[in-house]
């Protein structure tokens, strides 16, 4: 018997670390004479979901700065492949360490997933929010100013940078449009960075109508870092820190292709951030100085 749960513990370990089911019958035969079907390292990996569960729905507490994020997994739903939403949030207390708080997976609306999310973290105890930096992901907008009322948003300045590329009508424009960018977002207040806007929004009015116009409807969104501490800019202007913890998700859901349903989609993703999320209290705070003290 315990051999037994010492082989499903492998086996779920394996299923997190991203080996295939080929693999992982590869060394079963070769260590204990079995076969292990990819059915029997499914039930394995399920044997997780309660730990997996209870990680989810922790209890959380203050957190200063907020940080959501959305990418999207392929999953067979009634013999169709769908994407499915998979949302994660991350945080900074107030002594400026990470914590990543939540995660979901759903094929629902958008704005219905995000709200439900939203209100998931508040109901665990999420207070004391100041700031919320995250991409304009369909839905988010309104389901964040329903949950979490009237807290700032920073719009990512990273993603920001990137659509401006969309409007550029020349290659030879490129480094100029982003050089003007960058001097908005670097701006030592927020009544210079308007003043830079203004420049920019007329001085491509001719050249490049499209691009003037985008950016008087959006880049004003990535200023709202300008009103907070100057040592907390580069941690909280973008959502940089969820692309690394994406990045890491994709290595291994990558190896899986297209998920049977939601419920093994969120059971893997889950593990890996549980996996990194006990690996951040050993490193460096994610501010150079704590943040109660900034």
């Amino acid at each position: 018997m315990r051999s037994e749960r010492a082989l499903v513990i492998a086996l779920a370990e394996m299923y997190v670390q991203g080996v295939s089911t080929r693999k992982v019958k590869a060394i079963t035969e070769e260590l204990c004479g079995v076969e292990i079907t990819p059915m029997q390292v499914s039930r394995a990996a399920a044997k997780l979901d309660t730990v997996l569960q209870e990680w989810r729905e922790r209890p959380l507490g203050e957190i200063r700065y907020l940080f959501l994020d959305a990418r999207y997994e392929k999953v067979r739903e009634a013999g169709q492949v769908r994407d499915a939403a998979v949302l994660v949030a991350s945080g900074i207390t107030p002594g400026g360490e990470r914590q990543i708080l939540g995660v979901s997976a759903s094929l629902s609306e958008h704005e219905t997933h995000w709200k439900a999310f939203l209100q998931g973290l508040k109901d665990r105890g999420l207070r004391g929010v100041e700031l919320v930096t995250s991409d304009d992901h369909s839905g988010l907008g309104a389901a964040r100013r329903s949950v979490l009322g009237s807290i700032p948003w920073q719009r990512c300045q990273f993603h920001l940078q990137q659509n401006a590329g969309a409007y550029i009508p020349k290659q030879s424009m490129r480094m100029e449009v982003a050089a003007d960018i960058r001097a908005m977002f670097i701006a030592p207040d927020r009544r210079t960075a308007e003043l830079f806007l203004q420049n920019a929004i007329q001085k491509y009015a001719l050249s490049a109508p499209r691009l003037s116009a985008w950016m008087e409807d959006n880049l004003s969104e990535g200023f709202t870092v300008i009103d907070f501490p100057l040592e907390h800019h580069r941690s909280i202007r973008t959502t940089n820190s969820l692309e690394r913890i994406n990045k890491e998700i994709r290595k291994r859901t990558r190896v899986v292709g297209v998920f049977p349903n939601e419920a093994s989609c969120l059971r893997l993703i889950s593990a890996k951030l549980m996996e990194i999320s006990e690996e951040w209290p050993i490193g460096k705070h994610f501010c150079a100085s704590k943040i109660l003290n900034c």
